[in-house]
This record gives structure tokens, C-alpha cells and sequence, in this order.
């Protein structure tokens, strides 16, 4: 009896590459309109996300899946209308609300519905709104700009611009005091706050989706 090892390891993304290359130039040989093609890596992450998408996964899982920070750069990726995201998100909450039991969707009541829109307001803040979770509290003591779940109002760029005046001031004066501590955490600001500006510069590329407001028709949240 003859016994096989079988070895894993990951392949390098030389052997990868290589081939992929194989494969188009094998594919070329009977199709030409195929000649010249290559597959670069942001190709691979798109075919990646619209196959998840088109499988049914919401798209801001598919967002967190591929690292992206804001769900416009996932829709950039995503080759599908923007109502086969809107139809594959409801079927997955359709499916989730199947399998969940029938007295968690029961009428909210009057405190409930009013802390709910409580929630939404206190989210808004001078530079846009906070995404943090339904009923959390601020996590990050109000420090807007360095948050994650800060999302920018485009129309609040100049004020990021005033915001980075000073800030290039301040670090310079903490640089002729010699206070190093704070010239690090300025500086790491700033980085936060370019960032924030990219963000809202590539948001501004990609067309607005409608996810609709909810309302409360018969005591049962549902979008409109």
C-alpha cells in the first residue's frame, strides 16, 4: 500500500499571477477578442463582492468582509443595480425576521418609539453623524474626528478646513514649546482628519441610495 502526504500551504501571489496569465492566454488561443487581458487584484475583489452581493449577502457585511470603512466604496465594487441591493438587503432581513420569534416584532409602544427617534438625534453632530449602534452611548468621549463612525456632511468641508488651520497651528506652537506628547497627538489627529476628507471626497463620486424613512403603519416598523 502506497502512502501519500498530502502538504498544505498557501500559494504566492507570484504563482497566482502566474497562472492567471496561463489562463488567459490559453482562453485567447480560441476566443482573440480575449488577447491582451489581465486580471489585476481590484478586478479579483469586485468579482469577489458581487458574487456575495448576488448571493444574498447585505452589502454592508460584504463592506466589513473586504475591510472597507464606508459601504459607497463597497457599491463601487458591486457590479448590480441599485435595486438588487435594495431586494437582496430586504430578503435578508425578510429571512432573519422568519427565524426570529413572532413577540419580538410586537407593537413598540409610545416611550419605545420616542426613545428610538431620541437615539437618531442625539447621533447628529457639527460635522455630520455618528453611526454608532442603536441605544449605545458615545464610545469615544466625543472626539468626532479621530471616530470611525463619524460620517462627514460634505457640505461641513470647509469647516474640516478650519479645523486643519488650527490644527497646523497648534502643532506648530507645541513644537516651539517642545511639548513632543502633544505634538503627537495633533499630528494624529490630522491624520484622522484627512482621512475624513478623502472619505467624503470618493462618497461624492458614487450615487446617493434611497433607503427610505421608516414609519410605524399599524404599530410595525417598515421602510417606506
Amino acid at each position: 500500500m502506497v502512502t501519500r502526504c498530502v502538504k498544505r500551504q498557501a500559494m504566492s501571489t507570484s504563482t497566482i499571477w502566474r497562472r492567471l496569465r496561463k489562463c488567459c492566454t490559453e482562453l485567447a488561443k480560441t476566443r482573440p477578442e480575449f488577447v491582451g487581458t489581465t486580471f489585476p487584484a481590484r478586478d479579483l475583489r469586485r468579482i469577489f463582492a458581487t458574487d456575495l452581493v448576488n448571493s444574498g449577502l447585505p452589502i454592508h457585511i460584504g463592506s466589513a468582509l473586504l475591510g472597507h470603512p464606508n459601504i459607497q466604496t463597497t457599491r463601487g465594487y458591486v457590479a448590480v443595480f441599485d435595486d438588487d441591493i435594495l431586494r437582496h438587503y430586504q430578503q435578508f432581513l425578510d429571512q432573519r425576521r422568519q427565524l426570529r420569534p413572532e413577540e419580538e416584532y410586537r407593537d413598540p409602544t409610545s416611550a419605545e418609539w420616542s426613545g428610538f427617534q431620541e437615539h437618531f438625534d442625539k447621533r447628529k453632530v457639527e460635522l455630520g453623524s455618528c453611526g454608532r449602534t442603536y441605544g449605545t452611548p458615545c464610545a469615544h468621549e466625543h472626539a468626532c474626528i479621530r471616530c470611525p463612525m463619524l460620517s462627514v456632511n460634505p457640505t461641513m468641508l470647509p469647516r474640516l478646513d478650519e479645523l486643519e488651520d488650527d490644527l497646523v497651528a497648534r502643532r506648530q506652537h507645541a513644537i516651539t514649546q517642545g511639548w513632543k506628547g502633544e505634538v503627537e497627538g495633533i499630528e494624529l489627529t490630522l491624520t484622522f482628519l484627512l482621512s475624513k476628507r478623502a472619505q467624503v471626497h470618493r462618497s461624492q463620486q458614487l450615487p446617493p441610495v434611497n433607503l427610505g424613512i421608516p414609519s410605524v403603519p399599524h404599530g410595525r416598523l417598515t421602510p417606506e
